[in-house]
């Protein structure tokens, strides 16, 4: 019986994840290429009706159409499934798609979300408003205090979603307790890891069911496109998401998919960097008259810096926030006067809102996007 499944690289199994970033995905095509070819088709030409058939109706696994499959795509998603630890991936046109993604596939009106209070902004948006629309209730929690979120649990919670560090405060959650809650409860550990990435992190090894990251940031690394992922199981892939993409169409575009393939391949080097000048940063900021608190895992004076070290390889990630003196005293006004002040004072950093360039940026937290 022909195998119905798409090819796959063979790798040892002992193989370093910074191989499994520059190897993983697809086998050439017949031409032999040694860099990842880029499909920009948006069908694929069948040979026979009853193949075709087949193929639709999810039987044999090929490309069909490039709203749901892709090889460019698809090679991108096995590759960030083996960095994460995860059986299957599916990509996503943003991290906030991802989200979305996530959220038309697991739930439904009367159900009940766990959701950190800390995580980035557009995410509370989008759990506390926009599925609030339609039914869905979300109780938002401290991130740190675990206490918090076992009592928040309800006989219908199906989900419990932290970042970790959180966008822009750097706050950790031990991924392993939340873990325990979300079993106890019968329900699902979202994490994003967005900041970590799998260079540092990967929550599925402290019992997260589903690992969220916004691909723009660290994983693309130079600012150049959109794309989300979501990485789990591969009965939660294919029966709860994989439907979901196929009729609603929040797919990542091949050239997208690309070129984050091609930042995988010098993901690890570039966050051991970029975490090395964040601590050098970090600790120089803490002895400024200026600043009045520092927030960054990879210092001692962080709240969570021991477990931020257990569960991020060491590394306090490239993120730092920091708040400026007066900025507590004097108020709101106050507060976006000194920021400003420092922001528009900087000589070489680009004043936006994304990360995981390797240009430093610098932004106030309510300029995010």
């Amino acid at each position: 019986m022909p195998d119905k499944r798409l090819p796959k690289v063979e790798l040892p199994k002992d193989v370093r994840l910074d191989t499994i970033a520059v190897r993983e995905g697809l086998p050439p095509s017949a031409w032999g290429e040694n860099s990842e070819a880029l499909f920009l088709t948006s069908s694929f030409v069948q040979p026979d009706a009853a193949s075709a058939a087949a193929r639709f109706a999810n039987e044999e696994e090929a490309f069909i159409y490039s709203r749901f499959s892709n090889p460019t795509v698809t090679m991108f998603e096995r590759r960030l499934a083996a960095l994460e630890g995860t059986q299957a991936c599916i990509a996503a046109a943003s991290g906030m798609g991802a989200i979305l993604l996530m959220g038309l596939g697991l739930l439904k009106a009367g159900d009940h979300v766990i959701c950190s209070q800390s995580v980035f902004g557009a995410t509370i948006m989008l759990l506390g408003r926009e599925f609030a629309k339609f039914g869905v209730e979300t109780s938002f929690v401290s991130q740190t205090n675990v206490a918090e979120w076992r009592r928040a649990l309800k006989s219908n919670t199906k989900l419990l979603f932290a970042e970790s560090p959180t966008n822009p405060l750097t706050e950790v959650c031990d991924i392993r307790a939340l873990s325990a809650i979300a079993k106890e409860a019968g329900a699902l550990l979202a994490v994003d890891n967005c900041f970590c990435s799998p260079a540092l992190q990967r929550p599925v090894q402290y019992g997260a069911d589903i690992v969220i990251h916004s691909g723009t940031k660290y994983l693309d690394g130079q600012g150049r496109v959109i794309a989300g992922a979501l990485c789990a199981s591969e009965k939660l892939v294919e029966e709860k998401f994989v439907p979901v993409m196929r009729s609603a169409g929040m797919s990542l575009s091949p050239f997208n998919a690309w070129v984050v393939l091609k930042g995988l391949e010098t993901l690890s080097i570039r966050m051991q960097a970029q975490s090395a000048r964040a601590l050098q940063l970090a600790s120089w900021l803490e002895e400024q008259d200026g600043v009045e608190r520092v927030y960054y895992p990879g210092l001692k004076s962080h709240p969570q810096h021991e477990l931020a070290m257990a569960q991020q390889s060491g590394s306090g990630a490239a993120v730092v926030s920091f708040i400026v003196d007066g900025a507590k005293k004097g108020g709101a006004t106050l507060a976006r006067k000194n920021a400003f002040h420092v922001i528009d004072s900087t000589r070489v950093c680009s004043i936006t809102a994304n990360l995981g360039d390797p240009k430093t940026t610098i932004t106030a937290p309510r300029m995010g996007a």
